[in-house]
């Protein structure tokens, strides 16, 4: 049985003699937290890239074809108000329904 103290980096676990008490510095229990991050990446990784890769089907999307996603058509009623006073072709839509606020 050990007892871990994250605040103050140390961990006590009983001995033949009494407590045994170990201690380290924040760099070092930082490397150690990254090598076995690194590490557990790499083993989950390995084993469910594969899995993964033959679960799945490549799709080659062909970028010149429209979709009918690429047309926008408003929900709602819209209408056309100018944004910039002195430039007439600068305009937005906005909904109809919208309210005074």
């Amino acid at each position: 049985m050990a007892i871990p103290n994250y605040t103050y980096l140390k961990l006590k676990m009983l001995g033949p003699n009494g407590i045994i008490t170990m201690s380290n510095d924040f760099s070092h229990a930082f490397t150690c937290d990254l090598e076995h991050f690194e590490l557990a990446t790499v083993v989950i990784n390995s084993s469910e890239l594969p899995q993964l890769g033959k679960s799945s089907t490549p799709a080659v999307l062909d970028c010149n074809k429209p979709t009918s996603s690429t047309v926008f058509c408003p929900l709602e009623e819209t209408k056309a108000v100018g944004i910039d006073p002195t430039n007439p072709t600068k305009t937005v839509r906005i909904g109809t329904q919208l309210s005074a606020k």
